[in-house]
This record gives C-alpha cells, structure tokens and sequence, in this order.
C-alpha cells in the first residue's frame, strides 16, 4: 500500500490544481454577468460568494476523488463523475442564492448556472489537454517503432478495448489501422479513432488496401469459428499475414483485455466446433480439504488435472509417476504457479502392486484420478508386453487397491481407442475399462468406478500438433498418414474438465464421453496449423502421406457395437451403456495376458486380445 506521505505528494498538486481551475470558474461567471467589469455595488457579494463556493468546492473534490484521476487517460466514466460533481455544487449554490435575502448578500441569479457552465468547461478541458499531450507523445514514440498494422476483426466491446490498448502502447510495435465487423449499424462508423470497413467477407480486401501484416479476432465468444472463417476467406491471397486473437469472454469482462493477454493463435482455436464448457461447481465437494492422488502426474493430461485441483483448495494432492524428471518440472510450476498447494511427489510404478498398497495405506486418497499409460499407437504396437503391463495390470491394480482402501471416486482415463480396437493401445485401454467395471461391482456404498474416454487431445505429448509444429519450423514437408485420415479432437482443458465433471456426478461402473461433435480431417488440421505460421500449405511448405502406421484407423468410433449412448445429467457428456462382462473370465484372461507378456509373447498377445474383446479387429500374427 502507498504510504502517505507519497499518496500526499502525487495528490495534491493535482487537488490543488482542479481546486484553481474549479474557482477560476466562479469569476468567470461574474465578469461574464457583467461583460467584463464587476459594477461597485456586487464587488462585496461577489467576494463573499466566493469564499462560499471555494469551500463548497473543495468539498465536492475531496468527497467526489475526481483529484485520483488520471488524466491522460481519462474515459468517458472520469467525465460524468466530474460532471456530477459540478452540477451537485452548481444546484446547492442556486438554491442557497434563491434562499439568501437581497438584503444580506446579493448574488445574480444567473451567475451559479454560469459558474457551474463554466467551471465543467475549464475542468474537462486540463484533462483532454492532458490526454491529448499523453496521445502525441504516443504518436512520435509509434513513429520511432518499427510497427506490423493491425487488422481488428470485432467492433464489439472486446474490440474496442483491444484497439484502445494497442493505441495505448505502441512499444508493442502493433498499430491497430482498422475494424471489419458482420453488423451492418457499426459499418462506416470509426471506434477508438479507426474506421468499422465493412463486414468479416471484406477482410481480403481490406488487407491489400491497408497493407494489413496480422489480423486479431477480438470476438472472445466465436474466436475459433470466426478464425476458420478469416483463414479460409484469406486462402490465395498475396499477403502472408499472422493472426492473433484476444482472451475468453470471461477476461473481457472481468476488464483483463490488456496487450499482455493478446496472444498468438493456437492449434486449438481451429477447434472445428465451439468448446465444451462443463460445469465443475460439484468439483469442490470432493476435493476441498481432501487428499488426491494423480497417477502420471508427470504427463499432459495428469500434470493439467493438478493445475485444476489446486483451484479447489485439496488438503494434499499426491504426484504418482514412474519419471522423476517429469514431476521435477510440475514441482517447479506448482511452486511458482501455486504456492499455497500442499502436494507430495511420489516415484511409482503403477505395475508394481506392492508399491501401489504402500501408497495408498501411506495417504489414503479421497479421490484417484488413473492417467497413468502408454498411449503411442506405433509404439505399443512394436512393443505389446509393455501395454499389457501398464494399461491393463496396472489399471487394474489401481482399481482394486481404490476398492480395498475406501477410495470415494476413481477415474479411469481412456481412449476413443478403446472402441472396436483396430491396435494393441485401443486393445489394452479396452480391457483396462473392463478391469475398472469388474472391480466396481465389489465398491462399497458411497464409493465409485468409472471410465473416462478421450478423443485426441490437441498438444498433449505424442498428438499429432507437436509433430507438425516441428516439421513447419524445419522448413518441412508436414507428413499426414491419409489424405481421408478424420479424428475426434478436443483441449487439454476440455479433457481435464471433463475428468474432473465425471469424478463429482458421475456414477459407479460407467463409462464417459466427452460430445466432441464431428471428426476433423488431419489433412484440414495441417493445412490451418501452417497457414497460422504465416505460410501457404502446398506452395510454402509441402504435405506428403506417408501411408497408415499399423494398428490406426481412418476413423474413429465412440460408442462400440453393442453399446448404448445416451445424455449424462451433464449436457455435452455421453453415458456408454456397455454389456456386462463375467468378472472370472475377465480374471482369468488378464492373468494370461501378464504370463504372455512376461515371457514375451507378443503374437500371444494379440490372439488373446483379438478373441476376448468383442468388435476387435486386431491382425492376429502381425508385430
């Protein structure tokens, strides 16, 4: 907090100044009364009403705080609390000068309205003086910057702060030239000082006629849809351009549209639907005060399920992975990110049983979150006893151990895979669901099992984004599988949200799906992610197939052949109501799996996979 004595010194020169500038209205209003010369017999009251109106003033500034302002940048809020102030005083010295008998002082009727008139005239004026001093220095510091011209895409109030902020601070070397906006009653009007063009169809054109370098989209609420829109409208042109795009709606309105938070245009705002927002209310209930635990804690999906549990206040949260380097650099975020969260980094091995029990007698968890697994399709296919013994024993480990130490929620993490498994990954997270159904069929009451299943997730470690990235960066080709190759695609914070939903109403046994609405083509998700790197996918950088890697397929599925999907409670979350499976033989199978893998068996493996999930379509005999 700013100590007095320097509150004092910045305050009140400026007090003093408007209390100067307020008072000089009052003669003002005399001379103007009398053109210029006060006659003899007003000389006393004016001095009188002077003294008056001088405390009335004073008065009206202190209680009003119109001296805090600052003036270069004044807004339009600044000039009606002035405003107010002034016609407050103005209407109290006319009722007191009605009230007053001649006899005792005599003040002109007309002199308080004009004194207020004025006085609103001279106070408004050292404060657009100011502005407009503040404004041109602006100008010659833009002139002196290298600046890229900006195009804004919204003349809503998202764009209007963006343009004012870009004014604001030409050291960003961003110089906001004009707006395109779809409503016709903004076209050809100007908001903060630029031109509203005309619709988004024109952006094409306004970018060769104003030599436009990056286009901003300043609609928080369509960012994403709007952005496909630009990309596609700019395809062919001449002009390279970069795109930027500015915070959620829910910053915008918290005020929080700085330069800072604009940003560059990210993978996932070509999300080719609008993004699931769940509602985690019920999140509080189960993790507050409570202790969790977070199996692959070091990964993208586990590490971002930390980051949101830390937001509800959980009495531990415990850091469970096999790689020590990975925790190390959550620590590192969580210490930096969240300083008041008590966490505790434990090196495991979900496959390890007896380490499991250790652990989970050590902090008898509230809630477990399972995103421990190997998720690499070509990987596991090459190496299928490594699958078995982390995505199916160690998921079943978890879940058995949830049971016996009276875990209140457990969530699995599986995989659109899952469905009608075409690879050893899908095959393995197929049977880890069915590991997690058998053992909630032995939880207690009060005590719940489920399966979560993602679609890809955009940026997580092995998506196909961070590949793409890498290749742009060399120069290229960016490799795509198929030309026909289409995926389920949802974020990172989407998939965690909707962990986090499941755990808080989900209920025991059942299987979850995020509504990703329809599969992109991988071929449509290159092309964007290059034309946001500023270049022209084809004539810049090349796009080659390299062919289907074993165990993918060309589209994938959410619900398997005999299974039902339905409406959750929540909206945007599907139920998979999945046959029962026998509980002995699932047993019995699991164990096989673990003897084949542990004597290597791999095509062993696949003919027991093959056999037991029902719609697989393994190759048994190949790997």
């Amino acid at each position: 907090m700013m100590p007095r004595s320097w509150h004092l010194r910045f305050t009140l020169p400026k007090l003093l100044l408007d209390l100067l500038v307020w008072s000089a209205g009052s003669a003002l209003a005399y001379l103007a009364r009398f053109d210029g010369a006060i006659p003899s017999r007003f000389a006393a009251s004016f001095f009188t009403y002077f003294g008056l109106v001088l405390v009335a003033k004073l008065v009206a500034i202190l209680l009003s705080r119109i001296h805090l302002q600052t003036w270069r940048t004044v807004t339009l809020r600044d000039i009606a609390v002035v405003a107010q102030a002034v016609a407050a005083v103005t209407v109290a010295i006319m009722v007191v000068s009605f009230m007053i008998s001649p006899h005792l002082l005599v003040i002109p009727r007309s002199v308080p309205l004009l004194d207020g008139i004025i006085s609103l005239l001279l106070l408004l004026g050292v404060r657009a003086a100011r502005r407009l001093t503040y404004e041109n220095g602006l100008a010659v510091r833009r002139g002196s910057t290298p600046q890229r011209r900006v195009l804004i895409i919204g003349a809503g109030d998202a764009g209007a702060l963006t343009g004012q902020e870009l004014l604001r601070h030409p050291d960003t070397g961003l110089e906001p030239v004009a707006y395109l906006d779809d409503d016709p009653a903004k076209q050809g009007h100007r908001l903060a000082g630029l031109p509203i063009l005309g619709p988004i169809d024109d952006v094409q054109k306004a970018i060769d006629a104003f030599q436009i370098d990056e286009v901003l989209i300043a609609v928080p609420s369509k960012g994403g849809r709007i952005l496909r829109r630009v990309i596609d409208l700019t395809r062919g042109g001449d002009s390279q351009v970069e795109f930027r795009i500015v915070p959620a709606i829910r910053e915008v309105i918290a005020g929080n549209v700085t330069v800072q938070r604009i940003r560059p245009v990210e993978v996932d705002d070509l999300l080719r639907r609008p993004p699931v927002e769940l509602d985690v209310k019920a999140i509080e209930a189960i993790v507050s005060g409570q202790a969790v635990m977070v199996t692959g804690a070091g990964g993208s999906i586990g590490s971002e399920i930390v980051r949101q549990l830390a937001r509800f206040a959980p009495r531990l949260v415990v850091l469970l992975g096999r790689g020590e380097n990975s925790l190390y650099v959550v620590e590192r975020e969580l210490d930096r990110d969240f300083p008041q969260l008590s966490y505790c980094s434990v090196i495991a091995d979900v496959r390890d049983r007896n380490r499991l029990e250790q652990v989970f007698g050590k902090f008898e968890p509230h809630t477990v979150f399972h995103a421990a697994a190997h998720k690499h399709v070509p990987l596991m296919e090459a190496n299928p006893e490594e699958a078995i013994l982390n995505n199916v024993l160690g998921t079943r480990n978890v879940a058995e151990l949830s049971v016996a130490h009276g875990v209140r929620c457990m969530v699995n993490i599986s995989s659109d895979k899952a469905v009608n498994p075409t690879s050893i990954m899908g095959a393995t997270k197929r049977i880890g669901e069915y590991a997690v159904q058998a053992a909630s069929a032995n939880a207690a009451p009060g005590q719940v099992l489920l399966s979560v299943r993602f679609g890809n997730v955009l940026g997580s470690r092995g998506s196909v984004i961070p590949l793409f990235k890498e290749q742009i960066r060399a120069g290229g080709p960016v490799t795509v599988t198929h030309r026909d190759m289409q995926r389920y695609f949802m974020t990172i914070p989407e998939a965690t949200q909707l962990v986090l939903q499941a755990a808080s109403v989900g209920h025991n046994g059942e299987i979850y799906i995020l509504d990703m609405g329809e599969p992109v083509r991988i071929l449509d998700l290159a092309r964007d992610l290059i034309r946001l790197s500023g270049l022209e996918p084809d004539e810049d950088i090349a796009i080659e197939f390299s062919g289907i890697r074993p165990g993918e397929k060309l589209f994938e599925e959410l619900l398997a052949d005999r299974e039902v999907g339905a409406r959750a409670l929540v909206d945007g979350v599907f139920v998979a109501r999945t046959p029962s499976i026998d509980p002995e033989r699932l047993r019995a199978t699991i164990d096989e799996l673990e003897a084949w893998a542990l004597a290597g068996r791999a095509e062993a493996i696949r003919a027991t996979l093959a056999t037991f999930i029902e719609g697989a379509r393994l190759e048994v005999g190949a790997g």
